[in-house]
């Protein structure tokens, strides 16, 4: 029985619960039926001998001479209109007068006349020459009170039998069909259960129930179901941290995901999320590796339709709704913002190598045509740009990390025809700010920047403009772009969204960056620059024409983190 379906054993108990009812309550009226019919019986004989001893008509025919002439057809007449089976009129000495079978007549009375005698009615059940019969035997008195003769009606027990026969059979019809009817209510329940089961048994669901459990809390993933409804009937222990859940929210229990004491699961529109996350989990479409923000994590989301296994009763599968997955993907993209970073500077690096060994093989050349004069001039020159770039970066930046990211991005901006102005005072010697969300901030800004600069008309300029007191550290970046169009900064820091030819990575910097600074509990301000949707204070002159970013983040006064294997 272990390995039975639920449906299976709802079905065996139902029916034998209904059976084990049917047999109790007919044996109980069976039981009930006979006593009530034994009574019926003596009330009948005892009411036709009653009425019978009460007539005038009986008692004057007791004082004649002949009362079996009378008495007899009285007698057959009234066992046929009180449907009783004898009606015996006798002597105070028990001789017959009256009997269903006249050749009984002048023979005595089989059975007990004592307490009729007494003037007492009496009633038993007694075999006589009918057989066994319920009867009533009843005195016949005088005017003066005197016992002159006695009146005996009586019912067969066969014909009793025969009528508690008949209410047996109606009961045990009636228990028939309620077995009948309670086994077709049980079978419809169970295909019910066995479908919605998969004619699973309860151990084998307990048993699954705990893996599933033990699953949705151990997997490093989020794991988001929402019913057809928009109801989220579940959420695991990594999703809520993922999304920002309170902890006291629903767990990985499906009943838990109404909240504590909660009568119904929460909707989507109901939990903090993110309008993209709201709006996804809401359609149900289908979702392969989207990216989504949520808070200040970078989150992908794979979501597709949870269905009821097909059955074979049904042609279509039902939609109970859909599942969703949630990987954390932050530390991954400010990783690859930092390797984009060193990338660049790779480049950069690379490029200069090319062109100084070019410029060498120049000078090398001039020597060689007694030309010394224009060999030095040119190795001079090179030496001043190169001089002038470092001490502007040793004179403001002490960061070495940030003055590392100023020197790539500047040479990555040289070798596409930009020119990186760096302007500000210098900078703490160790800000205490991650070194990742450093290169998350201004790599991402500068790189909007020197693209849009290098799309611009020239003169082609990025200025980079760093200032810090003793709590707060401030960058400015701003371009010589054609700015922020009207609707686009409104967009520009959705996640996804860009304004650059779509590719894959596209539309993520800003919104990075705004996370970044959220959760360093900064501040950014953006001029739209030639786009009518300024924000921030109006221009000083000379600056540039593009679009202006101001990040202000705070100074804590503690060390600088930095990355792992450094010193």
């Amino acid at each position: 029985m272990g390995r039975w379906s639920i449906a299976r054993r709802l079905f065996v108990a139902n029916l034998l619960l209904v059976l084990t009812a049917a047999i109790a309550a007919s044996a109980f009226a069976a039981v009930d039926i006979r006593t009530r019919s034994y009574d019926d019986a003596g009330q009948r004989t005892q009411s036709v001998a009653a009425t019978v001893a009460a007539s005038p008509f009986v008692v004057q025919a007791a004082v004649s001479r002949e009362p079996s002439v009378t008495l007899q057809p009285y007698a057959e007449a009234v066992m046929r209109r009180g449907h009783v089976d004898f009606l015996t009129i006798m002597s105070p000495d028990t001789t017959r007068w009256t009997h269903a079978n006249p050749a009984e007549i002048g023979k005595k009375y089989l059975g007990t006349v004592a307490p009729a005698l007494r003037g007492q009615d009496f009633t038993e059940t007694y075999t006589g020459t009918l057989g066994a019969s319920v009867r009533t035997i009843v005195p016949v008195k005088n005017t003066s009170g005197k016992v002159v003769a006695l009146v005996s009606a009586g019912v067969t027990v066969q014909n009793v039998d025969a009528g508690i026969t008949w209410r047996l059979l109606a009961i045990l019809g009636l228990a028939a069909a309620l077995v009948t009817g309670g086994a077709l209510v049980a079978w419809l329940l169970g295909r019910y259960l066995r479908r919605v089961t998969h004619g699973w048994g309860a151990e084998q669901l307990a048993q699954l129930f705990a893996y599933y459990e033990s699953v949705l809390h151990s997997v490093r993933e989020g794991v988001v179901l929402v019913d057809t409804r928009g109801r989220v009937v579940m959420y695991n222990d990594q999703a809520a941290e993922l999304l920002g859940f309170d902890s006291a929210g629903p767990s990985g229990s499906p009943a838990a995901a109404s909240g504590a004491g909660a009568a119904v699961p929460p909707t989507v529109a109901e939990l903090p999320l993110e309008p993209s996350l709201r709006d996804l989990f809401t359609s149900g479409r289908e979702a392969r590796d989207e990216v989504h923000l949520a808070g200040p994590r970078l989150l992908v989301v794979n979501q597709q339709a949870a269905v009821e296994q097909d059955s074979g009763t049904r042609s279509r599968p039902r939609r109970l709704g859909t599942v969703a997955t949630l990987r954390d993907r932050t530390e991954i993209e400010s990783l690859g913002s930092e390797l984009a970073t060193t990338r660049t500077l790779s480049d950069a690096l690379r490029a200069q190598t090319h062109e100084h060994a070019n410029r060498l093989h120049l000078m090398v050349s001039l020597m060689e045509l007694g030309r010394t004069p224009e060999a030095l001039e040119l190795a001079t020159r090179d030496l001043e740009l190169g001089q002038r770039l470092a001490d502007d970066l040793l004179g403001s930046v002490d960061e070495p990390v940030l003055a590392a990211l100023v020197m790539g991005k500047s040479a990555e901006a040289h070798e596409r025809g930009v020119l990186l102005e760096l302007h500000g005072g210098s900078t703490p010697a160790a800000l205490d700010i991650p070194v990742q969300d450093l290169v998350t901030i201004l790599g991402n800004l500068l790189d909007n920047a020197i693209d849009a600069a290098a799309a611009a008309e020239a003169p082609r300029l990025v200025r980079l403009g760093i200032t810090a007191d003793e709590g707060s550290v401030t960058f400015t970046v701003q371009d010589s772009g054609a700015g922020l169009g009207e609707g686009q900064l409104e967009r520009a820091f959705e996640f996804g969204y860009s304004t650059k030819e779509s590719r894959h990575g596209r539309g993520v910097g800003l919104a990075l960056v705004r996370q970044t600074v959220r959760r360093l509990d900064g501040t950014l301000e953006v001029d739209a620059g030639h786009a009518p949707l300024s924000v921030s204070a109006p221009r000083e002159p000379g600056e540039l024409p593009g679009a202006r970013f101001v990040v202000t983040l705070p100074l804590h006064g503690g060390p600088a983190e930095t990355p792992e294997g450094e010193s």
